[in-house]
């Protein structure tokens, strides 16, 4: 091998990008499923009809559970942009990841060379 050390893969910033794109995409179910579960909880109706009130701690949080419960339509949305996203993610990492093995078997150092120091 080379003696002069190679810089790795940036696999931590990738992940961090699938990450915030699964979080996009599963958001709105993620609603539903809070909306439900404190509806079960405190035994409470939710529909997407109208709101009914939801009397928690003499707090209503019938308005508040009816939304949460909506923002599962956005799933319509998130669900086909989030496959977009992951689509053009992986093609992003495939050309980034071929073209970086390239580089480092061939032994040519970055496109961007380092700062010259100045006197």
């Amino acid at each position: 091998m080379n003696s002069k050390s190679h810089k790795r893969f940036p696999w931590f910033w990738y992940l961090l990008v699938l990450f915030v794109i699964v979080a996009f995409a599963f958001a709105p179910i993620g609603s539903v499923i809070l909306c439900g579960a404190i509806a079960n909880a405190y035994g409470c109706k939710v529909d997407e009809g109208s709101v009914h009130p939801c009397i928690i701690n003499r707090h209503d949080y019938g308005h508040l559970l009816y939304s949460l419960g909506v923002m599962g339509w956005l799933t319509l949305v998130s669900l086909p942009g989030g496959l977009f996203a992951f689509v053009g993610w992986l093609i992003f990492l495939i050309l980034h990841r071929v073209n970086w093995r390239k580089r480092i078997s061939d032994s040519v150092p970055p496109p961007i060379p380092p700062p010259t120091a100045t006197a």
